[in-house]
């Protein structure tokens, strides 16, 4: 399976929500990053053929979507950004109402939707009244729904947006866990919810593709530009207003500083070992950081 994205453009009132967006997916999963506005919604909205791209096209191994029809839809396995349930279903029930609407015989959704409540932990609420239960848990019925047709093709939208630490290494787990033998496109944010578990990273900003590459690979190419500085409270808001700045920790020495800069931004600056988030900022990243 892959899903070949070709010059992909969406505008809203003349300005480009998209611009020429091209890459290439195969199984595995990618990290779709980048600020809120970048494009993420619209691209994942034009694959799932909610909204409609203004030029360029979506093949699937080698065919255009355009030519495949609701046949296309069948592969493909969706969580949107603001999943809506309805409150008032038990949990098995909803599922089986979503067997329904994917065409999924009685009988083998039924058996589908109790090994999907197993693989997510909640076969205890499946009697349980979705409105009762915690955000983590709504999500987990979410990518259950989704997994249903045990599609070759997963997206998920900002899937772990308010969820506790707890929840999103759970969720994290489990996106792990589904993404053997299938594509998985998960479109974030948050650097945490793909560093780990990423194969690819797909860098967007401003509805441009900026990088399509390997964690390892984009953290490899920060090498020597990422910097470990201490300060004092005397010339820290000159540094923070000449510089990237990723984080901060005040000890009793001083006050560490990281940097990203592509030259020493201080004669006592250490280069440290670069991460996915020192990445995004120094590629997505705009002016002050404070």
């Amino acid at each position: 399976m892959d899903v070949t994205f070709h010059e992909i453009s969406k505008q809203y009132k003349g300005k480009y929500a998209l611009q020429n967006f091209s890459a290439k997916l195969e199984n595995g999963i990618y990290g779709l990053l980048g600020n809120n506005g970048a494009g993420k919604t619209t691209l994942i909205n034009i694959f799932v053929g909610i909204l409609r791209s203004d030029s360029g096209q979506i093949l699937i191994n080698g065919v255009d979507t355009r030519k495949l029809g609701v046949n296309f839809l069948s592969n493909i396995g969706y969580l949107p950004q603001y999943p809506q349930f309805y409150k008032n279903f038990e949990v098995m029930d909803f599922l089986k109402y979503m067997c329904v609407l994917k065409d999924i015989p009685k009988l083998q959704g039924e058996k589908r939707a109790k090994e999907l409540l197993e693989i997510v932990n909640l076969s205890g609420a499946a009697g349980k009244k979705i409105g009762a239960l915690s955000g983590g848990m709504r999500q987990r019925i979410g990518i259950a729904q989704a997994m249903l047709n045990n599609p070759d093709i997963l997206i998920l939208d900002e899937p772990t947006a308010g969820l506790d630490p707890q929840e999103r290494i759970r969720f994290r787990n489990l996106i792990t866990k589904f993404s053997e033998n299938r594509i998985v496109l998960l479109a974030t944010h948050i650097v945490s919810d793909i560093e780990f578990i990423a194969n690819q990273v797909i860098l967007l900003k401003d509805g441009q593709l900026l990088k399509q590459d390997t964690p390892q690979t984009l953290t490899d190419e920060l090498t020597g530009k990422v910097w470990m500085v201490t300060v004092t409270d005397d010339t820290l808001d000159e540094k923070l207003h000449r510089f990237k700045i990723s984080n901060m920790l005040r000890e009793r020495e001083g006050i560490h500083l990281r940097v990203i800069e592509d030259e020493k931004p201080d004669i006592e600056a250490v280069n440290v070992q670069a991460n996915l988030e020192d990445v995004f900022l120094y590629y997505v990243g705009e002016g002050e950081t404070w």
